[in-house]
């Protein structure tokens, strides 16, 4: 229960790895507010959580949308600890069909909305004296991996989690980026589970549990000396060099 007395946002968290976070920070102790633009998936994932776990519609991408979730969190749970930008919109096509409108799509969702969350949040943590920013960004946000549009973003979050960290460090307001590897989840499920463990050094695909435990680390007051830092959790992936999962399956398959 070391989030006990904690309130948190999570984006994203219909399903997938948000959801998985934000069943950990609240079995940690923390009420927690669940926003995406799936409803039906959203409300369920919370009703399911049950405690002070709740779900609001947020479009990450919107600024007044962002305004009115914190507003929300804060009268629901009386203050605002801890941000979770987990949303993200995945893309992985050839160079040449990458369009100026899927380039813009992918970072209004995964680099903007993420500024915008830091952004939104910030003013309610100053209140509180301190808060903890995580931005769930990737592998690729480390090294070359996937489409041309989503790696630039996922850097993109690495740049504005440090830029943050330095610029709010004064303040008690922790930023940190978490970088997965692949996991299971309902997008990785068609590939075979067993080839994908063999390319592994740990011999084993992450459960998106696994991820969400050190989001909740990070999040609490274990980690007050932790910031601006990149959390990479890849069962070893990019121990394999710079062909990832993704270059091997076109051979694979």
């Amino acid at each position: 229960m070391r989030l006990k007395d904690k309130s948190a946002i999570v984006t994203g968290s219909a399903r997938g790895l948000g959801a998985s976070i934000a069943r950990d920070l609240a079995r940690e102790g923390a009420a927690v507010m669940l926003c995406d633009v799936l409803e039906d998936l959203g409300q369920e994932v919370a009703e399911s959580i049950g405690g002070r776990a709740t779900f609001r519609r947020l479009d990450v991408t919107e600024s007044e949308e962002w305004q009115a979730v914190v507003a929300e969190a804060e009268a629901a749970f009386g203050k605002l600890d801890i941000l979770v930008n987990n949303a993200a919109l995945i893309e992985q096509v050839p160079f040449d069909d990458v369009t100026e409108e899927l380039f813009d799509a992918v970072f209004a969702v995964n680099a903007r909305g993420t500024f915008l969350g830091m952004r939104a949040a910030v003013p309610a943590m100053r209140r509180v004296g301190a808060g903890s920013i995580v931005n769930i960004s990737s592998t690729a946000g480390v090294h070359s991996s996937g489409g041309l549009a989503y790696t630039g973003s996922k850097f993109a979050i690495t740049g504005l989690t440090k830029t943050a960290a330095h610029m709010l460090g004064p303040e008690k307001i922790r930023v940190n980026s978490v970088h997965p590897g692949w996991m299971k989840t309902p997008q990785t499920e068609m590939v075979p589970q067993d080839w994908v463990a063999s390319l592994l050094p740990l011999r084993v695909i992450m459960d998106t549990a696994e991820v969400a435990k050190l989001v909740s680390f990070l999040a609490s007051d274990d980690s007050t000396m932790i910031t601006g830092s990149e959390h990479l959790i890849d069962a070893g992936a990019l121990l394999m060099g710079a062909r990832d999962i993704s270059d091997r399956m076109v051979d694979h398959m």
